[in-house]
């Protein structure tokens, strides 16, 4: 756990560091901020194209590999079904829990924000528009492994490696083997590699958190300082319905996992991007006992189904833009909205400011003008932050919980 420490400790000192340096930036040099948030921008954009570049080969080999190993093909639907059950499960309380809070709060009528243009939310009422049934069978199955690959799309890549390894399974030994035998090794030399990437993280939340301080300043919190406030209470309900159905599973393990998993949680808020975890996250749950079949069959259909902060965003963020143009909607239709935001989110996993482009779609369906957004985009990496973190809790504690279930979690933690 040292190195864990060490690691945790040089994040929160980068963290300090970014916010310092892009402030002193926005203050003094302003007329310098955009080249210089351009410029040191580049340091988070090291940071997360060497991570995504080994979560593709990293999903494939693992996922396979589990599935190869489980051999049993009703291990892998039972495994399948209360993942799903929790996904589901996860995402509808999420769904409530900002309905609830945000008609409760009612941040939209107290914030006194001006009606803006379209033009800032140009390029996501675009992706809205183009988003339909088509389009998530399409995003869901791959077309070519290699393009999937090309792409970073996750879950093409789960649909493959579940069938590949499925085949492998029914192979019989013989044949699979010697292929299994070698995917578990590279699996292994991409979490060593793991290891070394995770070194640059500080430097990508330096690079990150100065870039978008320096451009917006601290200004921004006093116009949005209602939203944020109920935001982020409403994120830290979530969290504590969270850690308390995650207690009544994993007992005391609850504060062994939260101390495995704070340097991802960490980098997660602090690049805005729970894919930049992926494969720390990996490497902590195996360490903390969880069987790593269950590990790599569980956490990439969790990045796909299970984003609970990202989820009680959308009810959050769809609910407030109707507030502030009053439009007041009835129950009957917040509770539709609820569940059409409940079967489309699911729809575009891994695309860029997937909930937004979520969001800009259900206003459209429900006569709220989806030119609204360009009310939240000024504060939305504020609140992706707090969307990342609890999106790497929810898939941590899905990811244990069903190891408990299935009696695949080791009392003693493992070295991967």
């Amino acid at each position: 756990m040292k190195g864990q420490n060490k690691l945790f400790i040089a994040i929160i000192v980068a963290l300090i560091l970014g916010v310092g340096i892009g402030g002193m930036v926005h203050v003094q040099y302003p007329e310098s901020a955009e080249p210089f948030s351009k410029n040191i921008k580049l340091l988070g954009t090291v940071f997360i194209r060497l991570v995504q570049m080994i979560i593709a080969p990293l999903v494939f080999t693992t996922l396979v590999v589990g599935i190869a190993k489980m051999s049993d093909i009703k291990m892998i639907g039972r495994v399948g079904t209360k993942a799903m059950l929790w996904f589901i499960t996860a995402s509808l309380v999420s769904l409530f829990i900002g309905l609830m809070l945000v008609n409760w709060l009612e941040p939209g009528h107290v914030t006194k924000l001006p009606i803006q243009d379209a033009a800032a939310a140009e390029d996501l009422l675009k992706t809205s528009k183009s988003f339909s049934l088509e389009d998530f069978v399409k995003h869901m199955i791959p077309k070519s492994l290699f393009e999937a690959f090309a792409t970073n799309e996750v879950l093409q890549i789960v649909v493959f490696s579940i069938m590949f390894g499925v085949a492998l399974a029914n192979l019989g030994e013989e044949y699979s083997k010697p292929v299994v035998k070698l995917f578990d090794i590279i699996a292994h030399a991409i979490l060593k590699m793991v290891g070394y990437i995770m070194w640059f993280a500080p430097l990508g939340v330096l690079g990150a958190i100065a870039a978008v301080v320096a451009v917006n300043g601290f200004e921004i919190f006093k116009v949005y300082a209602i939203y944020l406030r109920d935001f982020f209470f409403a994120l830290g309900v979530l969290w504590l319905v969270l850690l308390l159905v995650g207690y009544l599973i994993l007992g005391n393990r609850l504060f062994e996992l939260l101390k495995r998993i704070k340097a991802p949680l960490l980098i997660a808020f602090s690049t805005t991007s729970s894919e930049a975890v992926f494969p720390k996250l990996v490497e902590e749950l195996e360490k903390f006992g969880c069987n790593n079949r269950v590990v790599s069959f569980i956490l990439p259909l969790g990045y796909s189904f299970n984003l609970d902060g990202s989820m009680m965003y959308m009810t959050f963020a769809s609910i407030f833009i109707a507030q502030i143009y009053g439009i007041e909607m009835e129950l009957g239709q917040q509770i539709t909205m609820l569940l059409v935001l409940m079967l489309t989110s699911k729809g575009i996993a891994g695309v860029p400011r997937a909930s937004l482009v979520i969001i800009v779609a259900t206003c459209s369906m429900f006569g709220i003008p989806p030119e609204g957004i360009a009310l939240i985009l000024p504060i939305d990496h504020f609140c992706d932050m707090g969307r990342s973190m609890t999106n790497v809790l929810g898939n941590a504690l899905a990811t244990s919980a069903v190891s408990k279930w299935e009696g695949q979690l080791e009392n003693t933690p493992q070295e991967v």
